[in-house]
């Protein structure tokens, strides 16, 4: 008790020394956790724009020709037929396609609601695809296609516009001007970017809406590619093997669009990866900053008190007793102010998160979500701090300890 009556006697004493010390000591804990908190909500951000669909899966968009190819002219639309989706079905590295036959505005009605969604016809490997996230009955599956039944799953939006709470499972609505049952309702949050939509299957699509059989987009998953550069040697096999089947120059930019979202997913770790990197080396080198802080501080302070301690060793003080409240000097300094730092931190980015959340849309893309880092990591900081000024403290007074009470009494 003697010992820590000495140590905040001696801080009360030196006020500006102790604010200097723990500002740094501060300062240094609440960098990092801001740093760690920034870089982890850049990271959940990018990274919830994969989550509306599997990190491996490949989307393909038809174009139009920028270059003549074996006697065709070029500005040729270039649509997919089912002889595309055979194609891509037989390379090695690629699951099931879907087709995905879009109408972007339709109309859709159920009693006297109605309202204007995008329709798509689509297989039943696309909810694995696309992550579709049933909340209610079914989605659509392979008798729906082989019998081209009139069935449809809404987003959890449609549902709400047109049934106000009613149970809408085996109830009709009208798409168009055709009835279709409803099998299913899918959580749309964090998928097609706030737009809603109702699905109906492929074959039904293409026999009632698309007489021609041609559309503009197909989606399917890839597998056992690992690396950017594996991707991207898929992508040039991809484009290889539908320019034989709907002829154009392989060379063509503008022919067809392909999305592959492995390749990206891949690339933004990576680059995560190095943001995390350097926020951690910044957030390093500023807590070394604190450490320097608080020696120089524990080296001054061991200094004036030189004389001190030659007294009390000469009237029979251990020297463990005089080491000893040199260290507990400093763990109360970079204990207490390493906490502030650390409730400050930790609090900042709550209210960052709290901000954000009600701000979000959860249906939008974000590039930035949910800032906070675990405790386990903020405590960790602030365990190193102590440490680092514990052994701060540490080497002054093991050297003061040494000195001879005679000449630590001359000491000015």
């Amino acid at each position: 008790m003697n010992i820590l009556q000495e140590i905040f006697a001696s801080l009360k004493h030196n006020k500006l020394r102790t604010a200097l010390t723990g500002f740094a000591v501060a300062w240094g804990i609440f960098i990092l956790i801001v740093l760690l908190g920034a870089g982890n909500g850049l990271l959940n951000g990018v990274m919830s724009n994969f989550s509306g669909r599997m990190t491996n899966s490949v989307q393909i968009y038809s174009g139009q020709t920028s270059m003549p190819y074996k006697g065709l002219k070029a500005g040729r639309e270039m649509p997919f037929t089912e002889k595309e989706m055979e194609a891509i079905d037989k390379m090695p590295e690629t699951g099931k396609p879907t087709g995905i036959f879009m109408i972007w505005e339709q109309t859709v009605s159920y009693s006297a609601e109605y309202g204007v969604y995008m329709m798509r016809g689509v297989q039943p490997v696309y909810r694995e695809i696309m992550n579709i996230n049933l909340v209610k009955g079914r989605f659509i599956n392979d008798l729906d296609t082989r019998q081209q039944n009139k069935v449809v799953v809404l987003d959890d939006l449609v549902e709400q516009t047109l049934f106000k709470g009613e149970d809408c499972l085996g109830k009709s609505i009208k798409i168009g001007s055709l009835m279709f049952r409803v099998v299913g309702v899918n959580k749309m949050e964090g998928q097609s970017f706030g737009r809603a939509n109702v699905y109906i299957p492929f074959s039904t699509a293409q026999a009632i809406f698309n007489p021609s059989k041609k559309f503009y987009r197909a989606t399917f998953a890839i597998n056992g590619l690992e690396t950017v550069e594996e991707n991207e040697a898929f992508n040039n096999r991809l484009k290889e093997n539908l320019s034989k089947t709907m002829n154009f120059n392989p060379e063509d930019p503008n022919a067809i669009w392909i999305w592959n979202a492995q390749r990206d997913y891949i690339q933004t770790k990576k680059i995560f990866s190095a943001i995390n990197i350097f926020v951690g080396i910044i957030g390093i080198f500023t807590l070394i900053a604190g450490i320097v802080g608080i020696s120089n501080i524990m080296l001054v302070s061991v200094k004036e008190r030189t004389r001190e301690f030659g007294i009390r060793k000469a009237i029979g003080a251990p020297p463990a007793s005089i080491l000893w409240s040199v260290i507990l000097e400093a763990v109360i300094i970079t204990a207490i102010f390493g906490y502030i730092g650390l409730v400050c931190g930790v609090g900042l980015t709550e209210v960052a998160n709290a901000i954000l959340s009600q701000n979000a849309d959860p249906n939008g893309m974000t590039i930035f979500k949910n800032p906070t880092i675990s405790i386990g990591y903020a405590f960790a900081a602030t365990s190193i701090m102590i440490i680092s000024g514990v052994i701060a403290g540490l080497i002054p007074a093991r050297k003061a300890v040494k000195i001879k009470p005679v000449e630590a009494m001359k000491e000015e």
